[in-house]
């Protein structure tokens, strides 16, 4: 299979970006299956319907959320009804939707994906390791399903990295969001599982970490409450990385991805 997960969109330009290069992207990879993760989309602090529905229609099959999932109160209410929506796994029990989804291409094939954040430098959560142990002995990799994608949303590298290794061998991908800047060790792990730390953002890299530079800048010279956090608006580069699998579900073939915008260009070959 040909996988596509695209990091963190952020705001109205990477929402542009994502109807601009993703339909593209589909036919020139022939790309069976792509991930988003979308907790940023909505001016840079979650999601709404509207904009879900926006990137399915680009041709994303599954978004993926974190921190910012519920900041767009109406998510609390369309995410039971959109199981293409999933927020991290590891959430309190009770809390509305749903952290793993079992998904069917066009061509029949099954593809877990995961959504789970961190617990370092970030809130309070359910263990991480559990909620993915629970899972993929749910539904293992080559019996269940035929590829595994697991979007690990944390601050600190170290725990992208441990989660990556816990679930070597037994995912398709493991991929880390929310730092939103790309990360340069994307890799196939010693097991078979492609991984890297931060996929990157999708949005404007003339910023900071998505947002314009002023209010950023002002609150950490000045060190006093200001105006509220704006996405910058200028062109996107959408960031990402390609994985291919072999029968058995596991990688072969590993790529950064960015396209558009201020970074240099990354395209895999068809």
């Amino acid at each position: 299979m040909r996988l596509l997960f695209i990091g963190d969109v952020v705001g109205r330009a990477g929402r542009a970006a994502i109807a601009e290069h993703v339909p593209i992207l589909r036919r020139r990879l022939a790309l069976d299956f792509v991930v988003a993760n979308g907790e940023n989309a909505a001016g840079g602090f979650g999601i709404t319907e509207n904009i879900a529905h926006d990137f399915l229609n680009a041709g994303v099959d599954c978004i993926t959320l974190g921190n910012h999932a519920f900041d767009q109160r109406e998510a609390l209410v369309f995410i039971e009804r959109a199981p293409q929506l999933l927020r991290p796994l590891n959430y309190p029990a009770g809390t509305p939707g749903r952290g793993a989804w079992l998904y069917e291409t066009p061509r029949g094939e099954r593809v877990l994906v995961m959504n789970v954040m961190g617990r370092v430098f970030m809130d309070a959560m359910d263990d991480p390791f559990a909620a993915v142990e629970k899972e993929l002995a749910a539904c293992p990799l080559g019996l269940a399903c035929d590829a595994a994608i697991l979007d690990i949303h944390a601050e600190a590298s170290s725990e992208k990295q441990a989660l990556a290794y816990f679930a070597d061998g037994r995912v398709s991908l493991a991929i880390g969001t929310h730092t939103h800047v790309p990360t340069a060790d994307w890799r196939i792990l010693p097991h078979g599982a492609a991984y890297q730390t931060d996929a990157g953002m999708t949005g404007d890299y003339d910023s900071v970490i998505g947002m314009d530079k002023e209010e950023p800048i002002r609150r950490f010279t000045r060190k006093t409450p200001g105006s509220r956090f704006e996405p910058a608006e200028g062109a996107a580069t959408l960031c990402g990385l390609f994985v291919e699998t072999g029968s058995d579900g596991l990688a072969k073939r590993v790529e950064a991805l960015r396209v558009g915008g201020a970074l240099a260009q990354a395209l895999p070959a068809a």
